[in-house]
């Protein structure tokens, strides 16, 4: 059973960059879609963007549009989510996670998450 787990997440004030990144445990991850979530306290967790294997499909939610970047190292078996320009809406624990389907923004559709790890935004 593949693992992901995440790191680099932390307190930033509003404004600031943030690079959490997604470590797999197998080859496996470079042939899967990556995607990553994000779930604020009392909210239901959502999509925040989508890389498919080779990193020609990027796909980003509306709200992170032009801030955050999705990308890959498949020979390190790593995901990345850079985020700039954070803002305390940002504010939230954000899971990495794999599929077997392509690039997906559903829930439903990824096999595989992390644990999260922890973004806060202060204003």
């Amino acid at each position: 059973q593949m693992q992901l787990v995440e790191s680099g997440g932390g307190l930033v004030q509003a404004g600031g960059p943030l690079r959490p990144l997604c470590s797999a445990s197998e080859r496996t991850f470079s042939s899967l879609a990556m995607g990553w979530f994000r779930q604020a306290p009392g909210k239901e967790r959502e999509f925040v963007a989508a890389i498919n294997w080779s990193s020609s499909n990027l796909y980003y939610a509306d709200s992170v549009k032009g801030r955050f970047t999705i990308s890959r190292d498949n020979a390190k078996n790593t995901g990345y989510l850079q985020m700039n320009s954070l803002k305390p809406e940002d504010t939230a624990v954000y899971y990495c996670a794999a599929s077997y389907r392509g690039v997906q923004r559903t829930i439903g559709g990824y096999a595989y998450w992390g644990q999260g790890t922890q973004v806060t935004v202060s204003s």
